[in-house]
C-alpha cells in the first residue's frame, strides 16, 4: 500500500483503544457506521485483517497489534511536531522599522542577526517615513538622527556617507541629466537635497528608492545613494565626490521600557556589531570607481 490515509489510522488508532466502534465514535465524533466502512476499506486497501470482530467489542489481530506499534509511533511525532508549532506561534516578535536601504543591509546579513534557533521572530517594516516608536509602532528602529522623545533610548551605531553614483555603462562625459525622488516622496535628506540643487539637471523622477537604483543600474542617469548600497553594486560606479552635507550618524533607537527585554538586547548588539564591522562600507572609504 501506498500513501496510507492518516485520518484512517487515526481512526484505526481509536477503536484499537476503546475496543469498538462505538468508544471511537464518541471520541471522533463520526458514525459507528461510517468508522466500520473505513477500517473495512483500510483493511482491502493493505490485504490484512486488523481485528477481530464480535459482539462484545473488537480485539487486535496480529497484523493488528503490529499496525498499532506503527500508528502510536506516528501519532507521537504529530504530537511533537504539533507541539512544535504552537511554541513557534509563541514565540515574541520583534518588529524592526528601517528605511529602504538598511532594510536591504539586514536582509543581505540576515545570517548574522537571526537564525531558526533564536528564541524569537523578526518582522520588518520598512518605510522612509518613521514609525512611532514611542507609541509601539516597532521595537527597534534604525535613525538618523537621536530620538526627542524621553520615552526612548538611543545607541549609536557609526556614521553614513553619500555619494552620486551611475551606471558603468553612463556616459559621464556626454551626459549630464540625473534621476531623483520625486518631491512627493522625497522623505530622505539625500531626496530633498537632489531636490535643492537647481543647477542639476533632473530628467526622471522615481517614488521609491529601490526604483531608482533600478534605474541608476539601466544607466538613466546619476544618482544619490548611500556608500553602503553604491560601492557594493558592481552595476554601478561613483559619478563624484562624497557628498558632505548628507553624511550623517545612524542610531539605533527603542523604547526606554523594551530595551532590557533579552530578544531586543540580543538583537540590538548583533546589529551594532554588524554595522561596526563595515564601518568603513558606511563611511565611504571603499570606493568601487
Amino acid at each position: 500500500m501506498k500513501n496510507e490515509n492518516w485520518d484512517d489510522l487515526k481512526l484505526f488508532l481509536h477503536v484499537a483503544r476503546e475496543g469498538g466502534l462505538t468508544g471511537a465514535s464518541e471520541k471522533t465524533g463520526a458514525s459507528p457506521a461510517t468508522i466500520g466502512r473505513r477500517l473495512l476499506a483500510l483493511e482491502r486497501q493493505m490485504g490484512r485483517n486488523f481485528f477481530v470482530r464480535r459482539q462484545t467489542g473488537y480485539s487486535l489481530t496480529k497484523d493488528g497489534q503490529a499496525l498499532l506499534t506503527h500508528v502510536l509511533a506516528m501519532n507521537e511525532a504529530a504530537q511533537s511536531i504539533g507541539a512544535w508549532n504552537e511554541g513557534v506561534n509563541e514565540l515574541p516578535t520583534v518588529r524592526i522599522s528601517a528605511g529602504s536601504w538598511m532594510s536591504h543591509f539586514m536582509a543581505v546579513n540576515l545570517a548574522q542577526l537571526w537564525t531558526p534557533d533564536d528564541p524569537f521572530r523578526l518582522c520588518f517594516k520598512t518605510a522612509e517615513v518613521r514609525l512611532d516608536l514611542a507609541h509601539r509602532e516597532a521595537e527597534i528602529g534604525i535613525r538618523n538622527s537621536f530620538p526627542e522623545s524621553t520615552s526612548l533610548a538611543a545607541r549609536p551605531i557609526g556614521n553614513v556617507a553619500y555619494a552620486p553614483y551611475c551606471a558603468s555603462h553612463f556616459n559621464m562625459v556626454r551626459d549630464c541629466n540625473w534621476v531623483g525622488i520625486g518631491a512627493d516622496d522625497a522623505v530622505a535628506p539625500s531626496a530633498r537635497w537632489l531636490l535643492a540643487q537647481t543647477d542639476l539637471w533632473v530628467t526622471i523622477w522615481a517614488n521609491t528608492p529601490r526604483m531608482l537604483h533600478d534605474l541608476l543600474r539601466s544607466g538613466a542617469g546619476r544618482g544619490v545613494l548611500p556608500c553602503f548600497v553604491g560601492d557594493t553594486d558592481p552595476a554601478l560606479v561613483r559619478a563624484g565626490e562624497e557628498i558632505k552635507p548628507l553624511y550623517h550618524r545612524q542610531w539605533l533607537v527603542m523604547h526606554n521600557d523594551d530595551r532590557h527585554r533579552p530578544e531586543i538586547r540580543t538583537l540590538v548588539e548583533r546589529l551594532a556589531q554588524l554595522i561596526e564591522k563595515q564601518q568603513p562600507l558606511f563611511r565611504g572609504l571603499r570606493p568601487r570607481g
